[in-house]
Formats: C-alpha cells, sequence, structure tokens
C-alpha cells in the first residue's frame, strides 16, 4: 500500500487576462499549501489565464504571458507540487498551435504533462477553434502514485446528447477508458464546467460513476466566479472508488480544501443541498458582481416600473453590490397606474436604495406634437407604445452618461424569446440580468427572496403582468400566459423539439405555431441585446447561434 499523501483542492475565481492577479492567488494558496504540510494541490483548467480567453489565445504573447507565469509560480513549487490549468504550445509541425494543458509545477520546474483530448464545440464552448486534441495517454509518476490526469471535457465521452438526432455518445474515444489501462492510482480532473441549475448534479453523476466504473478515487477541481455571461459555480469534490462523494466544495464561492489520500474516510452526509431557485439566485448575484468587480464598474441603474422584472433586478443589484451602489429611476406616463409608481417606491425603500421619479407625459406629448404631420390620417397603434419604451430608455441612458452607473436590463427571458421588447428602448442595458430565467421563474425566485421577510412587495408580484404602454394593457393580450408560453418555450429553446413534437404532447397547435413563429421572427432583437447571464442549458447569446436571415 503506497504512502498516504495530503493534497488540496483549491477553486479560485480568475479574471480572463489578468496575470498578475490570478498569479498572486495561486501562490498565495501555494504557499498556504506548504504551510500545511500539503504535496500536491490542484487547481483548476485554463486557470493561469481564465476561462474562457476566446481569441485571446490567438494573440502570441497572451500565450507567452501565460506560460512565463507558470515558470514564476514554479519557483514557489519547492515543497509543495502543483497541477495548474494552462495553454501550452504545440511543438508539432502540423495542427492547432496551442493545447489545453495541465501543468506540474515541481522544485521550481514548470512543465505540461497532458493535455485535453475531447475539445467541445457546442453550446458555448469553441475549443477546436484554438486547441489540438491529444492522442498520447501516459500516468504521471508522484511520491510512488501513478496519477490519471484528465482535462474538464474528458470525463464527458459516455454522456448521452438530448436531440441531436438520437446520438447516445457525442465521442468515439474515452480519454478515462486509455488511461485506466495504465493502473492509475487516482485521477485528477481539472475543469472549467459553467453553471446551469441542473448541472451541478450531472456534473456529479459523471464523476461518480467515472469513479465507480474504474474503481479509482477522482479529484474533482472546478473554478468559480462569473466571466460576462459565463458563471461558474464550483462545487469541487473528492470522489472514492465506489463513486460516492467523500466531500463537495461549496458553490459560487473561493474555497481550498484539504485532504489526504489513502486514509480510511466517509462520505459527507451532511451536506448542504440548496434549492434549484436558490441557486439560480446567487449565480446572478455572482454574475453581477463579477462582472461589475472586474469591469472596474462600481454603480448601477434599474428603471424601475413597479413591475416584477425590474424588482427583482434591483433585489439581485443591490445584493451583488450594495445598497449604496444602486439607483433607480421611475419614469410614470399617462398609463401608468397608481399602485405602480407606489409599488416601486416601496420596493426602493424596502432595499435601501436610492431612487428618483421622472414623469413622461409631457416628454411623450413633445413626440406626438413632433410626430403628427407626418403620421396625419393614420391609427395609434404599436409606434406610440415603442416611443413611450424609447423615451424611457434614453432617459436611462443620459444618467448612465451623466453619472458612470451601469445600466442593468430587466428583461426576462419569455420577453426576450418572442421579441416582447422594444429596441432602443426597455432593451437597453449594459448586461441582462433575467434574459435566461423565464417569467414562471421570476415569480418563484421573488417568493425565494420574500420568504422570511416582505423585500419584493406582495402587489408587485400578484398583480396581472402589464407594460403599461396603453390603456389597461395586460400581457396577456398580446401572449399566451406565461405557465403556457413557458412550457412551450422551454421545450423550444431548451430542449430542441420541433413543433409537431411539442403539439404531440397535448399543446394546442396554433399556439405552438405562433409562439415558435414569434421566437423564430424576433432574432435580429435578441442579437442586438445586452450579454445574458447563463444560468440554464441553452441561453440566447453566443450558445444559440440562428441566422438572422432565413426562412425556415
Amino acid at each position: 500500500m503506497q504512502a498516504p499523501i495530503k493534497l488540496a483542492l483549491s477553486q479560485l475565481n480568475y479574471k480572463i487576462g489578468d496575470f498578475d492577479a490570478n498569479k498572486a492567488k495561486i501562490i498565495n494558496e501555494i504557499k498556504k499549501a506548504a504551510e500545511n504540510h500539503v504535496d500536491l494541490i490542484i487547481f483548476s483548467e485554463l486557470a493561469i489565464c481564465g476561462y474562457p480567453p476566446l481569441d485571446m489565445l490567438t494573440r502570441e504573447e497572451f500565450v507567452r504571458k501565460a506560460i512565463d507565469c507558470m515558470h514564476e509560480i514554479a519557483k514557489h513549487c519547492q515543497t509543495v507540487t502543483a497541477i495548474v490549468g494552462g495553454p501550452s504550445i504545440n511543438p508539432g509541425s502540423k495542427g492547432k498551435q496551442l493545447f489545453n494543458s495541465a501543468w506540474l509545477l515541481s522544485d521550481g520546474d514548470a512543465r505540461p504533462v497532458v493535455h485535453k483530448t475531447l475539445l467541445p464545440t457546442y453550446d458555448v464552448f469553441d475549443e477546436y477553434r484554438y486547441f489540438q486534441p491529444n492522442q498520447d495517454f501516459n500516468v504521471i509518476s508522484f511520491k510512488g502514485h501513478r496519477i490519471a490526469i484528465t482535462i474538464c471535457e474528458d470525463i464527458w465521452d459516455d454522456r448521452p446528447i438530448e436531440n441531436a438526432f438520437d446520438r447516445n455518445h457525442l465521442y468515439t474515444l474515452s480519454p478515462m477508458q486509455k488511461l485506466a489501462a495504465l493502473r492509475p492510482t487516482f485521477a485528477i480532473n481539472i475543469a472549467a464546467s459553467p453553471f446551469s441549475y441542473h448541472q451541478h448534479e450531472i456534473r456529479k453523476q459523471v464523476v461518480c460513476k467515472k469513479a465507480a466504473q474504474y474503481q479509482i478515487p477522482v479529484f474533482y477541481v472546478n473554478q468559480t466566479g462569473a466571466n460576462t455571461e459565463l458563471i461558474f459555480d464550483g462545487g469541487s469534490m473528492v470522489i472514492s472508488p465506489a463513486g460516492e462523494v467523500m466531500h463537495r466544495l461549496g458553490f459560487f464561492k473561493e474555497e481550498t480544501f484539504y485532504t489526504k489520500f489513502n486514509e480510511p474516510a466517509t462520505p459527507n452526509k451532511s451536506e448542504e443541498k440548496p434549492s434549484e431557485i436558490e441557486l439560480i439566485y446567487q449565480a446572478l448575484v455572482t454574475g453581477v458582481r463579477d462582472y461589475f468587480n472586474k469591469s472596474s464598474l462600481k454603480k448601477a441603474l434599474v428603471g424601475l416600473s413597479g413591475g416584477i422584472d425590474s424588482a427583482l433586478t434591483a433585489a439581485i443589484a443591490v445584493a451583488a453590490l450594495g445598497k449604496e451602489n444602486v439607483h433607480g429611476i421611475l419614469m410614470p406616463s399617462q398609463y401608468s397606474s397608481d399602485h405602480s409608481v407606489t409599488d416601486a417606491r416601496d420596493l426602493a425603500e424596502n432595499l435601501g436604495m436610492s431612487y428618483e421619479i421622472i414623469p413622461i407625459k409631457d416628454i411623450v406629448l413633445q413626440f406626438d406634437f413632433a410626430l403628427q404631420n407626418s403620421f396625419s390620417g393614420r391609427e395609434s397603434d404599436i409606434t406610440e407604445e415603442n416611443i413611450q419604451a424609447r423615451i424611457r430608455g434614453t432617459l436611462l441612458m443620459a444618467y448612465s452618461n451623466k453619472f458612470g452607473n451601469i445600466l442593468l436590463n430587466t428583461s426576462n427571458k419569455s420577453e426576450a424569446a418572442v421579441g416582447y421588447g422594444t429596441l432602443y428602448g426597455d432593451m437597453n442595458g449594459g448586461l441582462s440580468v433575467l434574459g435566461d430565467v423565464y417569467k414562471t421563474r421570476v415569480f418563484e425566485m421573488c417568493r425565494f427572496l420574500n420568504r422570511n421577510e416582505e423585500i419584493i412587495p406582495e402587489n408587485t408580484i400578484s398583480k396581472p403582468p402589464s407594460a403599461e404602454l396603453r390603456p389597461d394593457q395586460k400581457d396577456s393580450d398580446s401572449l399566451p400566459e406565461y405557465d403556457l408560453l413557458d412550457a412551450i418555450l422551454f421545450r423550444y429553446i431548451e430542449q430542441n423539439r420541433s413543433a409537431k413534437e411539442i403539439v404531440s404532447e397535448g399543446f394546442d397547435q396554433n399556439t405552438v405555431l405562433k409562439t415558435i413563429q414569434m421566437v423564430n421572427r424576433n432574432e435580429h432583437k435578441r442579437f442586438q441585446a445586452p450579454p445574458v447571464l447563463r444560468v440554464s442549458g441553452k441561453a440566447f447569446g453566443f450558445g444559440r447561434r440562428m441566422p438572422l436571415v432565413a426562412r425556415y
């Protein structure tokens, strides 16, 4: 039996391209590991440069800087050995310029020892654009142990692919099968696995299945934090050869966990399991916080309508940035109800954020006057409704320009899907907070926030949703009820089902066809929308690529 070794799993929050900060984080944890007599400390995929670096990887100075940092970090690895994810240069004369590698830092030296084999090119991933896939499989010798190192997707080879023409497996090769044949003592997987509301449990099942299948312990290290749209939840794990979770690190927080390999242990039965809606809420708070912090931004602006979407957006912003850094603007028109203004005020006071009121009735009348000759003989229609939304958007952007507050977009996924929003109006903003949250989830999250005290005014939750751009307007005038709409949208967007398949589940054919038509014809709006915080398996943005001009 090999001697026990002490390991550290370090899940950290990295900023893309901030080599000095990322290097400092890693060195700090290595120093702590040395003080705790750790033998091997493990960091996540592409830790040195942050994930995903995208086309920064096409710049030679970016890659050279990453490699230089590896060697600088290695100087601190005298008594401790580290595994750190980073790019490395392909020495071959053919193929892509780079590998996505696991570097071994030991005795002051740094070298890439393992390259990623399975390069995902679906959803938000496009790694084959930059990296050459690995073709050689070896284990690493360390203190009498044989270590199999894999990188993120390398353990996902046998995950069934939903709705991909009934294909059961995406890859023809299993890196873990190749490595298991070399009789490793244990396996390591370094990852940059983004959050979606079901991903943490799927990820757990995948890692546990691999450990049990090959009867070897697995140490899984994921990153945490957010980089623009992508949010990482951490949740790093120690898995036994029987496929049991011995320990799982926290979600959405930096943490380093110390453990010993080859010593008896029992599974952590007291693991906290947050609810799905709580995880989504934590993800959105993390997404807003890191978008601002990593962009050196401080203050946010929210247009408060008295509706549920702007209320939830404001609550998330306050949780992420602090009440002193969030300002709201109420912009009532002649169609705004008194309770909408009251609800918005109550919300701002509940959150402790500042707010002001800028009525737009007179501004709308000025637009009507300016356009009366051009529009002579034509009935009022959606044009006049959009003018109101664009007036509000202009006022919000004026405040943003003057005071530097970044405008948060408040549109939810249901609205974005069917185009129920106005370009250059309520679709304005630097970041879409709820663009991947269906309306029914918005209600659910508000009730979650109100579980101990009223944060979102009860009237905001209970009243029928309305854009309030014409007398007595309700969302249901133009859209199916949200329970029905969201059920159809989920099947069409996340599950990629056809209209025929959705109808076969009992949905009304006309409603399904109308909904899908609205989704398809509003692609141009989503193309111009701000980046969307991703919390589902299929968010609008670069994870769902549809042509703007098409007929299908």
